[in-house]
Formats: C-alpha cells, structure tokens, sequence
C-alpha cells in the first residue's frame, strides 16, 4: 500500500459520487468504506501512488455533489493504519460472500 485516501461525505449516494470522480480522476483502485450513523457519514478509502491518491482526492473534493465533511491522504501507512484499513476491508468482503451465499441459496430453493 503506497498510499490512502479517505473521503468522509454526508450519504451513500454522496459517497458513490466521489468514488467515481475518484476512480475516473487518476489511477486509484477502491479498498473499503465504513459507514456511520445510519448511512448518514460514509468514508471511502482508496489506495495508489501518492500522487494518483492526492489528484483523486483533490478531484472529489472539488466535483463531488456534497461538499466532503473530511478528507486526507496518507503517504506511506504506518503498519497499524494498514491493518485498521484491512480489517475493515475483510469486513466488506465477508459480507458481500454472506449475501452472495445467500443469493445462491434462495435460487436452489
């Protein structure tokens, strides 16, 4: 992991906006989001070269349909600051296998 950006934004729709701009402004790749309060705050996290990172959360920052309540990037994470933003990947990813289960599940039955 070369690089973080964090993008904290009122709403998932919000939220899904500056990933797009995000993803469509430089070559960064989406590694999480944590939502708070009921969807109400939501974060989007993506990782890339410091610089892809920084023109990526400046391009959001500046395009996004909801003005960012929060945003950083974080040049070369600390370990911990890694294993935080893994352990909340493998959340998501746990979940999306859950639903998928699921899924197949109710189309065998």
């Amino acid at each position: 992991m070369n690089s973080l950006g964090l993008v904290e934004v009122q709403s998932v729709t919000g939220a899904v906006d500056c990933l797009d701009i995000m993803c469509k402004a430089a070559d960064v790749n989406f590694v999480t989001w944590e939502r708070k309060l009921g969807g109400r705050l939501v974060t989007i996290i993506v990782e890339g070269q410091v610089s892809a990172v920084t023109a990526a959360v400046e391009a959001a920052v500046a395009g996004a349909i909801i003005r960012p309540a929060a945003y950083a990037v974080i040049a070369n994470p600390h370990s911990e600051t890694e294993r935080m933003v893994n352990l909340s990947a493998s959340r998501l990813l746990k979940k999306a296998a859950a639903e998928e289960k699921a899924e197949r599940h109710i189309q065998e039955v």
